[in-house]
């Protein structure tokens, strides 16, 4: 049975768990080869495993770790095709004037840096073979400024104006670059909700579907189409992979003290 990516090789970052793992066991099911790049070495390692692709242990606020991650998908698949930008490094609850410049500048290395070193390093490649396609997760939590994770929203927000200008400058080369908006329950999901256990059935209440969506089952597939033929035309949009939650705004707000 033939799958909507044979022959692509495909990174994805922050694969171990969450929506990266969706994504990259939903890849392997539709034909890939998956280069799974992420931090924690025994979820990377696992998922790889599962899925019969190649772990890279990575932490993307390196830049020499992520070049690294690209070079050996290059030298060991002999290819880069899809690169999907979708690791994140955590952080907390907190009000504008109290986050420190710690938190923000990790913020932007993970969210930001991180994907635009890795663009950098694949870039040369799709370029020279006339075909790629770039993928980068950002959230809803920018696009409505939800309370509470400034780091988080600036960042991903940062990154979807790269991906807009990624998107403009390469759009001759054959690489498009698009931007997912997911209302998923990932890993910073369920790190917020630990935290914050009101915040998951607020969450799914006013989702216009009733409910967050699964990783694999709802996110994964329209990453498969972006990383596919089908989207050739394609590039520097945002699509709202959410149930309709951008409808309908921010509905939920942690109780941030004062």
């Amino acid at each position: 049975m033939s799958g909507a990516l044979d022959g692509k090789v495909a990174l994805v970052t922050g694969a171990g768990a969450g929506i990266g793992a969706g994504i990259a066991r939903r890849f392997a099911d539709e034909g890939a080869r998956v280069v799974v790049a992420e931090f924690d070495p025994a979820n990377g390692a696992a998922v790889a495993d599962e899925i019969g692709g190649l772990f890279v242990a990575t932490d993307v606020s390196d830049r020499s770790q992520v070049e690294n991650a690209v070079a050996t998908a290059i030298s060991e698949y002999g290819a880069i095709d899809v690169l999907v930008n979708n690791a994140w490094g955590g952080g907390g609850i907190g009000r504008v004037e109290n986050k420190t410049d710690e938190e923000l500048a990790h913020g932007f290395a993970v969210g930001y840096y991180g994907p635009l070193w890795a663009m950098r390093a694949a870039f040369g490649h799709m370029k020279q073979r006339g075909w790629g396609r770039v993928i980068n997760m950002c959230s809803l939590n920018g696009v409505n400024a939800h309370i509470g994770s400034l780091e988080y929203n600036s960042a991903k927000e940062a990154l979807r104006t790269l991906t807009r200008t990624a998107a403009r400058e390469w759009a001759p080369t054959g690489v498009t670059v698009n931007a997912i908006c997911p209302a998923a329950k990932s890993q910073a999901f369920l790190a917020i909700t630990a935290q914050h256990p009101e915040i998951e059935a607020v969450a799914d209440a006013a989702n216009p579907m009733g409910r967050m969506g699964d990783p694999y089952e709802d996110i994964a597939p329209v990453a498969v189409f972006l990383a596919g033929e089908g989207s050739r035309y394609l590039t520097g949009n945002t699509l709202f992979v959410d149930g309709g939650s951008h409808i309908n705004g921010v509905a939920w707000a942690p109780d941030l003290g004062d």
